[in-house]
């Protein structure tokens, strides 16, 4: 374990010997910057913790703390493997190229060997609540953990998400968007309905220029927005349980999502106007 430090965030750099994934997994831990009793605590699990690093994410949560933006949470940032696109995905369903087969083993991963390290490494049996959140890919494979386990979690925080997740190659005759997008499958399937959840979903103008059915709106937008009303078609509810931003001129990279990440943040975890 190795410890860094921002103005007022601490950063622990810890390593799991995963069985499960048979790696070495490195975490940072992202501590408020006072003590918290664990039942005024939430988690917020992060996937691509790596690019937390890049975005110098101690430094975005000091700023919010500083002007006392968001209330007391313990963020855990995973790095991702060289085998991301195996590990992350949708764990009940491959993709048409066969990606995601460690998807399941991730899940395991994240209940059986790194919320059991958490629990231990803190003492602290149980949280105010449990989040998850993640760019790209990770984004997808945070709703999909999230989505699958309502009784764990109660908001997910999707940046730039890899919602075209599919089992059909696009360019297959029979290729139906509607049906063949794999997490919106896996959602109008679900006869049952979480109202406690909470969504959050960033895509930026210039994530992409793919545009596969010609309607001119980028894919990134057009499957979070389809995604979204699937959500609504349930009972969720925009401002009550989704929040959506699009950011003009935004990337599919890190420097977009740092500038996302204090909105979704702010949402999740600041005053009662700030969720709005």
């Amino acid at each position: 374990m190795s410890l860094v430090k921002a103005a007022r965030i601490l950063v622990e750099n810890h390593t799991i010997t995963s069985i499960i994934l048979e790696r070495e997994v490195k975490v940072d831990f992202y501590f408020p910057p006072e003590y918290v009793p664990p039942v005024n605590l939430s988690l917020l699990l992060i996937n691509d913790g790596q690019d937390l690093v890049t975005m110098q994410f101690e430094n975005i949560l000091d700023d919010l703390y500083e002007s006392k933006s968001i209330n007391d949470l313990f963020c855990v940032g995973i790095h991702c493997s060289k085998d991301r696109k195996n590990e992350y995905g949708t764990a009940n369903y491959l993709d048409y190229k066969g990606r995601g087969a460690k998807a399941g083993l991730y899940n395991q991963f994240v209940f059986e060997e790194l919320m059991p390290f958490i629990r231990k490494t803190l003492s602290i049996f149980s949280f105010k609540e449990k989040c998850f959140a993640g760019f790209s890919l990770g984004g997808l494979c945070a709703l999909d953990i999230v989505w699958n386990h309502p009784l764990e979690f109660s908001k997910v925080g999707v940046f730039s998400g890899s919602l075209w997740w599919r089992d059909k190659d696009q360019n297959d005759a029979d290729f139906n968007e509607d049906t063949d997008r794999i997490m919106h499958k896996q959602v109008m399937e679900c006869k049952n309905y979480y109202p406690w959840l909470k969504f959050f979903f960033e895509v930026g103008t210039l994530d992409e220029v793919a545009d596969r059915n010609n309607n001119g709106v980028i894919d990134s937008i057009d499957d979070t927005v389809s995604f979204i009303e699937i959500l609504e078609n349930k009972g969720y509810q925009q401002g009550r349980d989704i929040k959506f931003i699009e950011l003009k001129d935004g990337h599919h990279d890190v420097p977009t999502w740092a500038l996302a990440f204090p909105e979704f943040l702010k949402w999740g975890w600041g005053s009662e106007d700030m969720t709005k």
